[in-house]
């Protein structure tokens, strides 16, 4: 691997720890009952996705940095691609989380497009990986 993948990697890791943190933070809103979270079947579906995608898509980076420098990729495409596998577990998941961040919301605000966004990054970074391993 090299060391812009292991650099890379690093990164997606210490995300790990906001994974965790907000997976206490969801722990502590049903435990206390936290108003805003349970009554509100909107921002817990959105809370949720938020984490479990974070979640997955943080594994997901890991693996898809392993095969980034097994391409013929470009030092640019391959630094592109590593970019947006970091991206896409960042962006979508803030989109679910910010979109309904005050206990009142019953709709998601404009921030519900960086799940969209974080998409459009897993996409065309995967797609790009893909074409770069055939």
């Amino acid at each position: 691997m090299s060391s812009a993948s292991l650099t890379t990697a690093g990164v997606v890791l210490l995300t790990v720890f906001t994974i965790a943190i907000g997976g206490f933070s969801l722990l502590a809103h049903i435990g206390r009952r936290l108003p805003g979270y349970l009554d509100n079947p909107v921002r817990r579906g959105l809370w949720r996705a938020g984490h479990a995608h974070a979640g997955v898509l943080v594994i997901f980076a890991l693996v898809a940095l392993l095969y980034v420098d097994q391409t013929d990729l470009s030092d640019g495409l391959k630094a592109l691609v590593r970019t947006l596998m970091v991206a896409a577990p960042i962006l979508m998941p803030l989109g679910f989380f910010l979109s309904v961040v005050r206990p009142g919301d019953t709709r998601p605000n404009k921030l519900i497009y960086l799940t969209g966004l974080g998409g459009v990054c897993l996409a065309v970074g995967t797609f790009t990986l893909g074409l770069g391993l055939l």
